[in-house]
């Protein structure tokens, strides 16, 4: 996405939610707290449990890694600046 995508993008959603019902905005704003939060716990638990494996680097750190993706890809989510 281009700079000027990336701004646009941004304009809509903080007019979005400057106009958005306030319930509905902290629904919302809780629902991608938790979310990220909870990616991160994700993340973290399936590392360690990877960890413990006697053979480590199977399908565990897999998943890992697929949390770590998600985590990312909500990092270039301009939603999380907004809130």
């Amino acid at each position: 996405m281009t700079t000027n995508e990336n701004q646009a993008n941004e304009k809509f959603l903080r007019d979005a939610f400057r106009t958005m019902d306030q319930y509905q905005a902290q629904e919302i704003r809780e629902a991608y707290y938790k979310a990220i939060e909870g990616l991160h716990t994700l993340a973290e638990a399936l590392e360690i449990a990877d960890a413990r494996q006697s053979q480590t680097a199977g399908p565990l750190l897999t998943e890992h890694f697929y949390a770590i993706e998600a985590i990312e890809a909500m990092k270039r989510s301009r939603l999380g600046a907004i809130l």
